[in-house]
């Protein structure tokens, strides 16, 4: 028996290679699948099984293309409706791989067709769930996300969500490996631990949702309280994962083309595509394509790009590192845009070379940011509401950066005023999307709030809720 979690940081996310015998089977598959196939070549294996826990909606499953590709049999748990062919188990049925079962537990409330996947060894014994999004390290899956297509309130599927805690999974032994479908960073959950494998025993004495003692409608309100609004990107990517999309070689081969900067600018100016700069954020404030939106590869990079642009429809123009736009485009597929038209031939400097327009980003250190706090400037912290809370520079404006846009009205028309983050990546971000809008009279914080501590710039801890917007 072999089991490997291929674990993908910038999505927080797990997919599960399992091998018995020569047979493989593959749980939630990430859009590129040639890695899955090449590690059953590799072990003499072919891949017989996709088992997708439900409809994801965080990214975009590799299950149509896999199943395409190897000839494997896709498999959803009960009442899922997927537009292409799959076995629909019924709730305990089992599928043998090599000398192993895999039994199918229904387990809905995170969404309807929500299954645990429970893995038997040779012996017949328990030995290892993988979760999905049902049960996480220290949380479960968060409620909201089915209510329009299960026409459900994010109250009753949480009630649901109990129930199948309590009926399916905590009636297992505690030896019993969880595997789950996402860590800490994800947006399908709220308090994950940074681990990504554990003990159900475990997870029982962690995990505030699996309480012995735990009522229906304790559960219900703990596990709703503080959701904040999912991406808008969800359901897009829910769509894709249930009625399928365009192969993953063809959007490569689409948004790896070359384009010099005269043929860039025209596109740019046709087809109203996004200038998406995905450099390191010191070389965006250097010098960028004006208008264009920076979300670096070396941060979150999927994720904020699902969050701020949000239409998976949008068409994309790239500037990207040198060597990097098969990577780019990939990781834009993970996540449902599969719009990328092409990457600027040369980079910034072409662009430059050119006698193109470029912008820039007025930055500040901490040291030079003490003396401009000290004469009282706006200062815009573009933190989670929780980051704030816990500490920020005092009479700061919270504005998120996930909901920047809400805020534009804020932020001051003529007088230069200055923003931050934790470490300087997400300010960037912020910075990209208000002089993408026209406001150019801001400065961005480098280094972020970690600098802005040790240069000794007052801090508080203290915030009154009805300041926050």
């Amino acid at each position: 028996m072999k089991i490997e979690q291929i674990y993908t940081g910038c999505l927080a996310q797990g997919a599960y290679y399992i091998e018995s015998e020569g047979e493989a089977a593959i749980v939630d598959p990430l859009r590129e699948v040639k890695p899955y196939i090449k590690k059953a070549t590799e072990d003499g294996a072919k891949i017989k099984y996709i088992f997708e826990t439900h409809f994801h909606a965080d990214f975009v499953s590799g299950h149509v293309t896999l199943a395409k590709e190897t000839g494997a049999e896709i498999i959803y748990g009960p009442t899922a409706k997927p537009s292409f062919d799959a076995i629909i188990a019924t709730d305990g049925q089992e599928f043998r791989l090599g000398k192993l079962t895999i039994k199918v537990l229904h387990t809905p409330g995170h969404t309807m067709e929500s299954s645990t996947f429970l893995l038997k060894d040779e012996n017949g014994k328990d030995h290892a769930i993988f979760s999905g999004d049902t049960l996480f390290l220290g949380d479960v899956g968060r409620p909201d996300l089915a209510q329009k297509a299960a026409h459900m309130t994010q109250e009753e599927l949480a009630g649901t969500l109990y129930e199948s805690l309590r009926n399916k999974i905590m009636p297992l032994a505690d030896d019993v490996i969880v595997y789950p479908a996402h860590g800490a960073g994800s947006a399908c959950g709220k308090n994950m631990m940074k681990e990504t494998v554990d003990t159900l025993g475990n997870q029982k004495k962690m995990n505030y949702a699996l309480r012995a003692n735990m009522t229906k409608d304790e559960f219900i309100a703990e596990v709703t309280e503080g959701l904040l609004p999912p991406p808008q990107y969800f359901p897009l990517n829910v769509k894709m994962n249930k009625e399928g999309y365009e192969d993953i070689d063809t959007v490569l081969k689409r948004g790896t083309h070359a384009l010099s900067p005269d043929a860039f600018e025209v596109a740019a100016n046709e087809t109203g595509a996004v200038v998406l700069d995905v450099r390191h954020q010191d070389d965006f404030a250097k010098g960028h394509v004006p208008r264009s939106i920076f979300i670096g590869l070396d941060g979150s990079f999927a994720p904020w790009v699902g969050a701020l642009i949000a239409d998976v429809e949008q068409p994309i123009l790239l500037v990207v590192p040198e060597g990097k736009e098969q990577e780019t485009v990939t990781r834009l597929s993970r996540v449902g845009f599969d719009h990328t038209l092409g990457y600027l031939k040369g980079g910034i400097e072409a662009w430059k070379a050119a006698g193109k327009e470029f912008d820039t980003v007025p930055n500040v250190n901490a040291e030079q940011f003490k003396t401009m706090v000290d004469k009282g400037v706006p200062v815009f912290d573009v933190r989670k509401e929780s980051e704030y809370n816990a500490e920020h520079v005092v009479n700061a404006n919270l504005t998120p950066l996930d909901y920047l846009n809400d805020h534009l009205a804020e932020f001051p028309e003529k007088e230069t005023f200055y923003i931050h983050c934790a470490g300087g990546y997400r300010s960037m971000i912020a910075s990209s999307i208000l002089k993408s809008r026209g406001i150019h009279n801001l400065v961005d914080v480098s280094g972020g709030f970690a600098e802005i501590k040790n240069a000794g710039i007052p801090v508080t801890d203290y915030v009154c809720p009805s300041t926050i917007k």
